[in-house]
């Protein structure tokens, strides 16, 4: 009868042990874990509380928490200027607010996702917890999206604010009175909004303030006049009973906030404070000047201790913000120190463009001392190269040529569409080009004949030319360049070159032709095609409603269109000092598939969608992230037991 008891007692004990082992989260035994968020026990102050003055909140949980990344994910409305303290504690949430209260005022708490258990790391959700300072609380909300404004794409984590005081500037001189950032998708919703009318704005705050202060950050504003609102509304929500298996779906009612479709789209003012960047002499033969902005007037440069009269060759950026100095003179280019006395015009403290004189020593980066010993080392390279070729019999050379320039063809010259042209670049301005050296031929019937050709530098750039021709489809072509055809400044001579060029066949290509409809009549509208990476492969301008692409390789392409408010051919940023807003930018929410021999012809309304869902997944950068679920280990566990596992239910 012992021994009975004893295998009883026994038995008992490793059933007992069996059961808390099953008990235990995430233990190698192969219980069951720990699939439940944490839940919120009790807030100090009461959530949603009234009347409330101490400046210490504490939430408590059923378990151990963390807090992911609370520093970006956590906002508190009103804003606070002074940085609250928020900290995890065991199983509570401790946040201490540093600014003072204000009276009669609604703060809330937006924790977003930042709640997860702290041993599996399953997600509260989005939690937001609120309180009162006066007798009621305020409840509504305005939710929407912030894009940017040149390319659609989604802004993460930029700030949007709301002001009751619908002043014109009162963005630049009061902080905003609610707050809230957007998510990986653009996505915002601002919290605990009394009634009334509001101005709403979106902001990059560069330095906490709240306040639009500085040129450089991203901001958004918008002409309406908002008034939040809400009404009782009805969904669908889908109950799964596991992540595979649908178990009903059952229609919820809800309290719907308006407006819920805010779309702001953000920019970043051109900087045209014109102030000097940088100066360089990065190479000895060169003097660059870096400017914010750029200016009509070129800067003027006299030498102090050399003669400045034609000396240089002057080069300006296309936007006129950078102006490089070719120093013509071997003396001066040898010179380690050239002191200049240099004036240009700058912003002062009123906005104004006032001349401004400076002297400067430009020091080339490397001394002419150890350029020349470059140079010999070079030399002496030469010089045991051509003594190989010597000895093993082969042709050399006893007289180092000179440097010849280099003339580079820009793009695949190998291959062009009947639409484009080649361009010529010289690493050195040019001192004289012989058009009478540079020839084309085709060839037609398998004889060669010459082709008539236009030379001409590119507008605005001084070592940039041009070559057009007709460049007929399926025609082979040879591109012919006389030795000697180019000289630069420095007295270097360009070598001979040549290439061939194909001009695909007709069949090779497709034809888009675009019917543009919902712009206005005053402005154009150029519509681009995109490749996979967003960058522009094509544009063209809308005429009598259409926009036709012609001579296009076969391929996917996607669509954007730019509404030229001012007419000029590019797309232009917003200024919120002067009311104006960024040009409009529309994206076609298809992808274009183009084959060879191909007529296309599309229709695009181009207000048809909303801009927040216009642009494809596809071009999108700014991708979305994963919505943090909770983990659900139980399911491969009872997988692995071979039972049917339901939440809160073993079968």
């Amino acid at each position: 009868m012992k021994a009975k008891r004893t295998i009883y007692y026994g038995l008992m004990l490793m059933m007992t042990t069996a059961t808390i082992g099953c008990a235990r989260m995430g233990s190698p035994d192969g219980g069951w874990y720990d699939d439940s968020p944490p839940k919120v026990l009790s807030t100090t102050p009461p959530d949603k509380g009234s009347n409330v003055t101490g400046k210490k909140i504490y939430i408590e949980f059923d378990e151990y928490i963390a807090l992911e990344d609370a520093t970006s994910k956590v906002v508190i409305s009103p804003p606070q200027l002074e940085q609250p303290e928020i900290k995890t504690a065991g199983k509570k949430i401790v946040i201490e607010l540093a600014d003072t209260l204000k009276e009669n005022t609604t703060y809330t708490i937006d924790f977003s996702d930042a709640i997860q258990d702290n041993n599996e790391s399953n997600p509260l959700g989005n939690y937001t917890y609120s309180f009162s300072t006066g007798e009621e609380i305020d409840t509504l909300e305005v939710s929407g999206t912030v894009l940017d404004a040149s390319n659609l794409e989604p802004i993460k984590s930029i700030l949007v604010g709301l002001h009751s005081n619908l002043s014109d500037t009162i963005v630049t001189s009061e902080p905003f009175i609610r707050v809230s950032r957007t998510d990986s998708r653009g996505k915002f919703i601002i919290r605990g909004i009394a009634p009334g009318n509001y101005r709403i704005y979106a902001l990059k705050d560069a330095d906490g303030d709240y306040m639009y202060n500085q040129k450089s950050e991203m901001i958004a504003f918008s002409h309406d006049i908002l008034s939040p609102s809400c009404a009782l509304d009805t969904r669908q929500d889908t109950v799964w009973r596991d992540s595979l298996r649908i178990d009903s779906i059952v229609r919820v009612k809800y309290t719907h906030f308006y407006p819920d479709d805010i779309v702001l789209k953000a920019f970043t003012a051109t900087q045209t404070d014109r102030y000097l960047i940088k100066t360089e002499r990065n190479e000895p033969n060169k003097i660059s000047f870096y400017f914010s902005y750029g200016d009509s007037i070129i800067p003027q440069i006299k030498g102090l201790n050399f003669n400045s009269d034609s000396a240089f060759v002057v080069e300006a950026s296309e936007k006129l913000d950078t102006i490089t100095w070719w120093i013509k003179d071997s003396v001066l280019i040898n010179s380690d120190s050239l002191t200049i006395e240099a004036t240009y015009n700058i912003t002062d403290t009123l906005g104004n463009l006032i001349s401004f004189t400076d002297t400067l020593d430009m020091i080339p980066k490397l001394s002419y001392e150890k350029r020349m010993k470059l140079e010999e080392k070079a030399y002496e390279d030469w010089e045991k190269e051509e003594e190989k070729k010597k000895k093993k019999g082969m042709a050399y050379d006893s007289v180092r040529p000179p440097e010849k320039l280099e003339i580079q063809v820009a793009g695949k010259a190998s291959t062009l569409n009947p639409d484009q042209n080649i361009t010529l670049i010289s690493p050195y301005p040019v001192a004289r080009c012989d058009t009478a050296g540079i020839h084309l031929y085709s060839k037609i019937d398998s004889l060669w004949y010459r082709s008539r050709i236009e030379f001409e530098q590119k507008q605005g750039r001084l070592r940039e030319y041009q070559i057009r021709a007709e460049w007929r489809p399926g025609i082979e072509y040879s591109l012919e360049i006389d030795s000697a055809a180019f000289e630069d400044i420095y007295g270097h001579i360009s070598g001979s070159y040549k290439s061939g060029i194909r001009v695909k066949d007709e069949d090779e290509y497709g034809t888009l032709m675009v019917l543009v409809t919902g712009s206005t009549d005053t402005c154009d509208v150029i519509v681009q095609l995109l490749n996979s990476s967003d960058a522009v492969v094509k544009e063209a301008k809308v005429f009598e409603g259409e926009a036709d692409f012609f001579y296009m390789s076969e391929g996917e392409y996607y669509m954007r269109a730019l509404i030229d408010r001012n007419n000029n051919g590019v797309w232009d940023t917003g200024d919120y000092f002067t009311d104006l807003m960024p040009e409009e930018v529309c994206y076609y929410e298809k992808k274009v598939d183009l084959k060879a021999k191909w007529d296309i012809t599309l229709s695009w309304d181009l207000r048809k969608i909303s801009v927040a869902a216009q642009k494809p997944s596809e071009i999108t950068k700014q991708k979305p992230e994963q919505t943090k679920k909770v983990k659900n280990k139980n399911q491969e566990r009872a997988k692995q037991l071979g039972i049917e596992y339901v939440k809160d239910n073993v079968q």
